[in-house]
């Protein structure tokens, strides 16, 4: 059968879609297996335990196909006896493989399904996996959470992490989940379901994909190329917005503690030659001292004490040029005024004793706000109406949404082991409905570190989450590169990171040259911000040191003068779900070595960046593909190939096509530095 120049067909004992092996039973083996099992799930701090006990796993080794006229129908059965899940594949509209899949009776919530592959197949996406950039040799639960500290258990921050905080994280971990990859074979399979899953890419001659639930189906689609396999994708999953054109006049400078000693770190950096574009000030509602560091007061209003004037300033701050952008999370805590309100009128999601669930932070409790009710739904969207965006806020960290607990009791009777993995998603929806509802689409740009699918038309701005202000691969700037291409290979092109990092625990302590290769890298992203982090007295800060200071100049006015490009490739993102930070291989497909290569980006389809992500290296090692490049900085050309480039402070590794058509805006840049 066709639709839309799309085929489906069934020979071999195999399911066939535009000519892509997607179901076979041709070894005799099975490709499904049915079962029962009993999770147990313990949270502490949005960090999660999860086990399973498989009570059974039946194999599905037996079927019947049925051919209508628009569909191939398998009734699956364990040898032969009554039928226990049916699978109907047929087309879309789109032309889409669509796999329906139903079981025979409710008790079953464990689902195993085979999908063919080859030895040589590469496997990317599944949201944002800071770890692996190509999936194969790997297994990926796929469960939104905090990442964890070190996220590498062969590591001393991890081991520390996990033995004093339960807290470190694995391979594995992520804020951004999302059951949908890309393989080289030129499809992707989207699952559409929120349920906890497991995809598997050990097996040399299939991928597992295990659910603890039934799916309503899985989606295909087929291209000749990635770049039409990722329009095609995200006119299914949706396209971020735009980015307002104020970010692109330098850096969003993240500070914090009060009026005075923003604006007055603010006007030294600016007398310094830094192009400041806003300040992104978390503590605006006020602060709270934990054993992590300073956190933030959960009450979603401005702090008169801490930030005298500001209704004011933020007028004048904008007259000249400066964007105010605050912070705010789904959550309140239990000593809030706002918490109040909210409790009074039943917007907090509940336990089993009907009282309100309260989720421990790190030593203060917050309630959660029930976004299945939609009179606390829209509460908090005006919300941020009222106390974000008609106080003057141009934007803003729409912080968590991974805290969702298992037990929790939702207003609406739903799963809250399905709507777990769908809650990040439904507070982009919120903020998304508040910017959209008050006009300021285009004009006002919130960042998330959560999601999953459906994030991408709700959520402008992703950020890589709290990163360890280290050089470790698994959680410092290094992991941040793979976290970029997998999510943009799951559909959400713009991302960027926390200049110099965020967490500071178990001796990691942010140094001056970490912070600059920091900074040398998010000047080639769509958008460039700082943090102070988690303990901001004890690391570095940029204003404290006059070569950093000036280094960072450097990196804003490259950033700025970038704009022309940048916005082109931020166009191709929100028309056509091309991300901004792309794998090599997007732009070079027959070059074999670009599909291993996870610690370099292209920039759009021009520009290539090796960041520089290790201590104390005068030189770096680079892989060009097959083209005619222009070093940045000393104007040198190369060809494709393996080099040593040097990389003094300043000046990482950053090629750019010479044939591109913006290659006066970067001739300009050769010439200035």
């Amino acid at each position: 059968m066709e639709k839309n120049g799309n085929s489906l067909v069934f020979k071999y004992q195999t399911l066939f879609y535009n000519n892509r092996q997607i179901l076979s039973y041709a070894t005799n083996e099975a490709f499904a297996f049915i079962g029962q099992g009993d999770e147990n799930i313990k949270m502490y701090r949005g960090n999660f335990k999860i086990e399973d006990y498989v009570i059974s796993r039946i194999p599905l080794n037996h079927f019947e196909i049925t051919e209508t006229s628009d569909s191939f129908i398998f009734n699956l059965s364990s040898n032969g006896q009554e039928s226990l899940l049916k699978i109907k594949a047929s087309l879309d509209s789109f032309g889409r493989l669509i796999l329906n899949l139903t079981v025979s009776e409710d008790s079953y919530n464990r689902l195993w399904l085979r999908l063919p592959a080859q030895a040589e197949d590469k496997i990317y996406g599944c949201g944002e996996q800071l770890s692996y950039f190509n999936l194969r040799g790997q297994h990926f639960p796929l469960w939104t959470s905090e990442p964890g500290i070190g996220r590498n258990k062969n590591t001393m921050t991890t081991f520390k992490a996990d033995t004093q905080d339960q807290a470190g994280g694995d391979y594995y971990t992520t804020n951004f989940p999302e059951p949908t990859f890309i393989s080289t074979e030129k499809y992707y399979c989207h699952t559409n379901s929120y349920v906890y899953a497991d995809f598997d890419f050990r097996n040399a001659d299939f991928h597992e994909l295990q659910y603890w639930g039934i799916p309503e189906s899985l989606i295909f689609e087929t291209a000749e190329t990635y770049k039409d396999l990722l329009v095609k994708l995200t006119n299914l999953l949706g396209r971020q917005p735009g980015l307002p054109e104020w970010t692109d006049q330098g850096l969003l400078l993240g500070i914090q503690g009060g009026t005075a000693r923003t604006y007055e770190t603010v006007d030294k950096l600016r007398k310094a030659g830094v192009k400041i574009a806003g300040v992104f000030c978390q503590d605006w509602e006020g602060t709270q001292q934990t054993s992590f560091g300073k956190r933030n007061f959960w009450n979603w209003q401005w702090d008169p004490k801490l930030y005298p004037g500001l209704d004011t300033k933020i007028n004048d701050w904008k007259k000249e040029g400066i964007r105010f952008l605050s912070y705010i999370n789904p959550y309140l805590v239990n000593t809030s005024e706002l918490y109040l309100e909210a409790a009074n009128h039943n917007y907090f999601a509940r336990n089993h004793d009907g009282d309100i669930y309260l989720v421990d932070f790190g030593e203060f409790n917050c309630g959660v706000v029930d976004f299945t009710n939609p009179a606390a739904f829209n509460w908090f969207k005006n919300l941020i109406k009222t106390n974000l965006i008609d106080f003057g806020c141009d934007g803003w960290m729409a912080d968590f949404g991974e805290y969702l607990p298992i037990d929790v009791v939702l207003y609406d009777g739903s799963d809250p082991m399905i709507r777990h993995n769908q809650w990040p998603m439904l507070w982009a929806k919120c903020n998304y409905e508040a910017v959209k509802e008050s006009d300021k689409l285009g004009e006002i740009v919130y960042f998330m570190r959560a999601g999953t699918a459906g994030s991408q038309q709700y959520c402008p701005m992703l950020w890589a989450g709290d990163q360890s202000v280290n050089w470790s691969l698994d959680d410092g700037l290094a992991s941040t590169i793979p976290a970029a291409l997998s999510v943009g290979m799951t559909g959400m092109g713009l991302t960027h990171s926390d200049i110099g990092g965020y967490t500071s625990l178990h001796g990691n302590v942010r140094t001056p040259e970490l912070f600059m290769r920091w900074a040398e890298m998010e000047t080639f992203s769509p958008f460039m911000r700082s943090h102070e982090g988690n303990r901001p007295t004890e690391n570095f800060q940029v204003w404290d040191d006059d070569e950093a200071i000036h280094h960072l100049a450097m990196c804003t006015n490259v950033f700025t003068d970038l704009t022309s490009y940048r916005q082109a490739v931020v166009r191709e993102n929100t028309e056509l779900g091309i991300p901004v930070k792309r794998p090599l291989f997007i732009e070079y497909e027959a070059d074999k070595a670009a599909y291993d290569i996870k610690y370099e980006y292209l920039f759009g389809p021009d520009v290539l960046v090796a960041p520089v992500y290790d201590e104390c290296q005068a030189t770096w090692d680079v892989y060009l593909p097959d083209d005619n490049w222009i070093h940045l900085w000393s104007g040198v050309e190369y060809q494709g190939g393996n080099y040593t480039i040097e990389v003094p402070i300043g000046q990482p590794a950053v090629f750019y096509r010479k044939n591109s058509a913006y290659a006066d805006v970067f001739e300009t840049i050769t010439d200035k530095y």
